[in-house]
């Protein structure tokens, strides 16, 4: 009975402690430089030693109050986020079934046994009816993770629901970003808007004294539909920016998951709120945090633990069934004293030879080199997206400076030709080159204003929401 006991307790030890035979997870050398790109196109770095990468909350991040509730409705309702986290659940049920499989599976059955055995076929010569009753609580086919390929199956889904998990936060740090600047496009192109209207009015405003100095025959027919055509062009831009702006409040009732209300949209660019200017630092390791460079580290952990799965299948493996009940003849005996019964049967089973275990083996090893490549692909794809949000961060107030003061020079430009016009020393053409230069010079502005801002958005997206 001791011993009986010693190696009961035996299986015990070896079921609680048993190792797997995944190899020692390894994490690869970052294929990047170590520090971001340094030249005329980068903003200065800032001082290494005050470094500390940690996750910025995106209510810090966009102080905007009217954004702050457009974001957050987005978080609630938008179905691409909702999807992510329906992910994550089922992420976390598929690791609940890999880590209960280390239990036993206890049922419980009750059984009724009826037949009749013809007289040719009894011991007695005689005909009868056999019947039986049963109550069993059993444990069916329980294996014995000796060499730890549940345990490797059961870690490989707990790293695929932590990726999961992973994926779910850059989900929510792309769809705050995108919210974002969805609204800045939105709020951007109605400045583009008011802009060409009032670009309309004075067109029309300059059509209606030409054409009063045409038909007095101060001027050429030829200025007049040079006036005109003017007049027609921003009439087109009005209709072009209009449909732009229903597109984008379009796109960001799409985001937000239902109609934004009309006080929460944005006038222009100078009615939002910027958001916090943020730093990259100076290293490139904060690039390790981000959301899916972690999801891929943690799906090359499931596929290193897919191997010591696949090693486990060449070694035996031991299930134990047993029961343990009662039975009788008749029901109402089924509980009488005597009735027990139990059984108890171990089962080793030893791979012999089966070629399909050889190519899982190598399967497994190959899925984990494809892990290490695309998790330092991803670590590349952050490297170079953070990268050139850096050099248009590094050089985007210059352009800004360079393009205001060109509109200014234009809008000289343009005060001038149409003063030298209207004192008959130079042609209406002359008042036309100007408008157009002048048009094009100051939406332009408008652009360069909304990429400085998008810039802060993107660098924040582009180093996981984790800033210095």
């Amino acid at each position: 009975m001791n011993g009986k006991r010693l190696l009961c307790l035996l299986l015990i030890f070896s079921f609680l402690c048993g190792c797997t035979m995944a190899p020692k997870y390894e994490r690869p050398e970052a294929p990047v430089p170590a520090q971001w790109p340094a030249g005329k196109a980068y903003p200065p770095a800032e001082n290494a030693a005050a470094e500390k990468t940690a996750p910025l909350p995106w209510r810090d991040f966009i102080p905007d109050a009217r954004l702050q509730e457009i974001i957050q409705t987005a978080l609630a309702n938008n179905r691409d986020l909702r999807l992510a986290v329906l992910t994550v659940e089922k992420a976390r049920a598929y690791y609940g079934i890999g880590r209960v499989s280390l239990l036993p599976t206890v049922n419980a059955a009750g059984t009724w046994y009826q037949e009749r055995i013809p007289a040719d076929l009894s011991a007695s010569g005689n005909a009868y009816t056999a019947e039986k009753y049963s109550v069993n609580l059993g444990i069916t086919s329980w294996e014995l993770d000796f060499f730890g390929r549940i345990r490797s199956l059961r870690d490989a889904a707990l790293e695929e629901y932590m990726a999961s998990r992973e994926a779910l936060r850059g989900a929510e740090v792309l769809l705050v970003s995108t919210v974002a600047q969805a609204y800045l496009a939105l709020a951007a192109d109605r400045e583009a808007q008011q802009q060409v209207l009032k670009t309309l009015t004075a067109q029309e405003e300059s059509y209606r004294l030409i054409r009063k100095r045409y038909e007095v025959g101060m001027v050429s027919e030829l200025d007049l539909k040079r006036s005109q055509s003017q007049v027609d062009a921003a009439r087109g831009d009005v209709a072009r920016y209009t449909q732009l702006v229903a597109q984008d409040l379009n796109a960001l009732n799409l985001l937000a998951g239902s109609p934004v209300a009309q006080d929460l949209l944005p006038e222009n660019l100078s009615s939002v709120g910027p958001p916090r200017d943020i730093s990259a630092g100076l290293s490139s390791e904060p690039l390790l945090a981000r959301p899916d460079v972690l999801a891929a580290e943690h799906r090359l952990r499931a596929a290193n633990a897919n191997i010591g799965a696949a090693r486990a299948a060449f070694f035996p493996r031991i299930a134990l069934s047993t029961s343990v009940g009662t039975a009788s003849a008749e029901l109402s005996g089924l509980f009488k004293s005597g009735s027990g019964v139990w059984s108890f049967t171990p089962q080793i089973t030893m791979p012999i030879f089966d070629a399909r275990t050889w190519y899982a083996y190598d399967v497994a090893k190959l899925e984990k080199e494809i892990s290490i490549a695309q998790y330092e692909k991803s670590i590349q794809t952050a490297f170079r997206e953070v990268s050139d949000t850096l050099a248009e961060k590094g050089m985007i107030n210059e352009r800004i400076a360079a393009q205001e003061s060109l509109v200014e020079a234009l809008a000289t430009a343009y005060r001038l030709s149409e003063s030298r016009y209207n004192k008959g020393i130079d042609s209406y053409l002359t008042v036309l080159d100007a408008q157009r230069s002048l048009y094009a010079a100051e939406q332009g502005l408008i652009l360069l204003k909304l990429v400085r801002i998008n810039n802060r958005i993107t660098l924040y997206k582009t180093l996981g929401g984790a800033v210095q």
